[in-house]
């Protein structure tokens, strides 16, 4: 959860709009846990927020998979990810 809140943050304080689901009993199944869009850069993010040792689920990674064969960034990140994600909320793409 505390990564979450520091991913929301950062993610806020860089003017991204930051929507999340309810929680896993009422979205639909791999759904990812942030979808942030910035409106100046023209880009939408779907972020899918994993513990370092958390597992993805099956659902979760197809989800992930089609997001990116529609054209969408889309990842899963650790907290050990945090420069990363920070780059990529700055401008640089997911690949």
């Amino acid at each position: 959860r505390d990564w979450q809140i520091q991913v929301r943050e950062a993610a806020e304080r860089l003017h991204w709009h930051v929507l999340s689901t309810w929680d896993s009993r009422h979205s639909p199944a791999g759904e990812p846990d942030l979808r942030c869009i910035h409106v100046v850069q023209r880009r939408v993010l779907w972020l899918e927020l994993k513990k370092e040792k958390g597992l993805v689920s099956a659902s979760q990674a197809i989800v992930i998979a089609l997001l990116k064969a529609a054209g969408q960034e889309a990842d899963v990140f650790r907290p050990s990810d945090c420069d990363h994600l920070y780059r990529v909320l700055q401008g640089e793409r997911i690949e």
